[in-house]
């Protein structure tokens, strides 16, 4: 379009001063602009394909000899007559939402276990199951 064409169609108006509303208050621009941001059409899509993206680990499968030292080691630990040494425990969590989980470390000192239910019982109270246990450090942390 050239400019006589502009003139041709708008002359009339186009040199008239811009309109300014005596009634309706002037909009922040930050308010007129979240007029155009866009709009989630399906509820909790954006959760969904976040979760979906979230990475997990998935449990070790562990070897006959790794069982063999895990028994050794918590036997050790819970020796009812020695002295509970410090261990670290690294142990995997299930994921409640998603096949896997995350692996968490613990430190401190164990002060029972329980075979029955197959649970270790930390000194502050924490539990682990002894199925979810896939390594033992003695010593200090």
């Amino acid at each position: 379009m050239n400019t006589g064409d502009v003139m041709r169609d708008y002359g009339d108006i186009i040199n008239l001063p811009h309109h300014v509303s005596a009634v309706h208050p002037h909009m922040p621009a930050a308010d007129r602009a979240a007029q155009f941001a866009p709009f989630a059409a399906l509820t909790g899509y954006g959760d969904v394909i976040k979760e979906t993206a979230r990475q997990t680990d998935m449990k070790p499968e562990l070897s006959e000899d790794t069982k063999e030292m895990l028994n050794y080691k918590l036997r050790l630990v819970c020796d009812p007559s020695g002295e509970r040494p410090d261990v670290t425990i690294t142990y995997f969590v299930p994921d409640e939402k998603k096949a896997g989980g995350a692996y968490h470390n613990v430190s401190g000192k164990v002060r029972r276990a329980d075979s029955d239910s197959g649970v270790i019982i930390m000194e502050g109270g924490m539990q682990i199951r002894t199925a979810y246990i896939v390594d033992i450090c003695l010593g200090n942390f």
